[in-house]
This record gives structure tokens, C-alpha cells and sequence, in this order.
């Protein structure tokens, strides 16, 4: 696990542009900027929540943080190294580190291939133990996720929709990462088992000593599970401090519109906003 003074990733002032052709001229190009001068960092054992509506530059941040995506420019840190132009064997090195779980279980699942084989594969890209070794590695995942383990012999069809993002949480443990990104876990979940989703990632988080980057709309769901919470608008991070401290006294206007949308978290008790532990 990581040294407790060194950030798992830091960005510093990391912008990302995109272009896209407008009309119907050669050089007609918009530049649209996703994410505008972003500064964080991520520190073993936290967890960030950001939060902002559809398109403010989460999910853009998120695959910054993870290597999925280039920054345009600014600085991408991992453990005190710059990574920002990466080669393929620090990606690699990253995603051994940092896991992510995405939206949607159905999507981010091969529909063709056995759970067992799912929560293997990870170990066999990375060349981690021999195949007794990671089959009990899956046995032992599908018990940290709360599924039994006749579940290793089912196709993700199968299985309901909570069930699915559990067997991806357990994909995403699969290399012992120091951090988890969460881009919208429950968001494609029905209510009822939202709930139960937010629970075990905490209670991973904790058993585990995980850090945590959890993305959402609603910042309702982001206070339960963030020790720190970062509120993002058309790309900028207008917000950024303790959780308690955001939720009880926001000080920018879009905050104060986020919390107004839910009346009750305007006046959140200690117990509601505590970090955990």
C-alpha cells in the first residue's frame, strides 16, 4: 500500500479539450473544454466524491485520474511520479492500482463469458499466481461482494442488476487495488438496491483500506460514502473541502442550488455527515 503522505494520483492544473467539426467547412472546429484547470488530490484512504449535474467534467475527471483518458494539458501524478504522457507499462502499473466500476453492470460485464472467468481474467493479464491460485482468488471476491458462490458458474444474464454491479465491484478488487473509482454506481440500480451497493463499497472501503473517487449526480448519495466532496460546473471545480463542511455551509450558488434540491441536507446533523472511518 501506498506511503500516507504521497497522493495515489494528484492533478494539477489538468484541462481537457476536445474538438469537434461544426458545419460544414474543413476548419470549422469547436473546441469544447471538459475539464478546466482541475486541481486534487487523492490521498490513501479517502474518499472524494464528486459531484455535479450531466457534463459538468466528472466522469472526463475520473478518466484522468484512472488513465483512461489524456490530458489536454496540466500535470497527472501517480505516487509522487508524472505520468501525464504515459507509456503503455506505466497504464499498465496504474490500472494494477487504480480499479474503476462503471455505471452500468450490464455494459461493463462480458455477457458471454462465466463470472469465475470474469474475476480471473484481470489476474491473468497482470501474470498474478497459477490457475489454482486464482480460482481460489474468485472464490474469495465473491464472498467480500456478498454473493454465493454458485454465482461464479453464471453468465451475467443470470444475474439481476444489483448481483451484476457486485460481481463487478469484485472484478475491480480482483489485483488488490489502493483505490476505487466509482462513476455512478447505482445510478442504473433500482432504489431498492441502491442502498445495499452504497453499503458494501463502504464496508470495502473500510475492511479493506481503500481509497475512493465516488462520481454521482446526486449529492445526496455522495454525502453518505465521502470524506471530501468536490462539486463540478461546465468542467470547474467550484466547490472543494470536507464533506461536513460543504453540506452545511456551501459557499458557491451552484452548491447551494445542488443542496436546495434536496431541503433536508441543508441542515444535515453530525451523525448524517460523518466520514468514514
Amino acid at each position: 500500500m501506498s506511503d500516507h503522505q504521497t497522493p495515489i494520483i494528484e492533478l494539477k492544473d489538468v484541462e481537457v479539450v476536445f474538438t469537434t467539426r461544426a458545419g460544414s467547412g474543413l476548419f470549422h472546429k469547436n473546441r469544447i473544454t471538459a475539464v478546466n484547470k482541475v486541481n486534487l488530490k487523492l490521498m490513501p484512504g479517502e474518499t472524494i466524491g464528486i459531484v455535479g449535474e450531466s457534463g459538468c467534467g466528472k466522469s472526463t475527471t475520473a478518466n484522468i485520474m484512472c488513465g483512461l483518458q489524456q490530458a489536454t494539458s496540466g500535470t497527472v501524478m501517480f505516487k509522487g511520479r508524472d505520468v501525464t504522457h504515459r507509456t503503455a507499462n506505466e497504464r499498465m502499473e496504474i490500472g494494477r492500482v487504480v480499479s474503476v466500476v462503471f455505471q452500468d453492470p450490464a455494459t461493463a460485464l462480458n455477457a458471454r463469458m462465466r463470472v469465475i472467468d470474469q474475476l480471473i481474467d484481470p489476474l491473468a493479464v497482470h501474470k498474478i499466481g497459477n490457475k489454482a491460485e486464482r480460482d481460489k482468488r474468485a472464490h474469495e471476491l465473491i464472498r467480500m461482494v456478498g454473493l454465493p458462490s454458485s454465482a461464479l458458474d453464471a453468465l451475467p444474464g443470470q444475474l439481476s442488476g444489483g448481483q451484476r454491479q457486485r460481481v463487478a465491484i469484485a472484478r475491480a478488487l480482483s489485483l488488490n487495488p489502493d483505490a476505487i473509482i466509482a462513476d455512478e454506481p447505482t445510478s442504473a440500480l433500482d432504489v431498492s438496491v441502491r442502498a445495499q451497493i452504497l453499503n458494501l463499497l463502504s464496508d470495502l472501503k473500510k475492511s479493506l483500506g481503500l481509497s475512493m473517487v465516488f462520481i454521482s449526480h446526486d449529492i445526496q448519495t455522495v454525502r453518505y460514502v465521502s470524506d471530501t466532496i468536490i462539486v463540478m460546473n461546465h468542467g470547474t471545480i467550484v466547490e472543494h473541502g470536507e464533506a461536513r463542511q460543504v453540506l452545511t455551509n456551501p459557499q458557491d450558488d451552484y452548491t447551494k442550488t445542488l443542496l436546495g434540491a434536496a431541503p433536508s441536507l441543508l441542515h444535515p446533523t453530525a451523525e448524517e455527515c460523518r466520514p468514514i472511518a
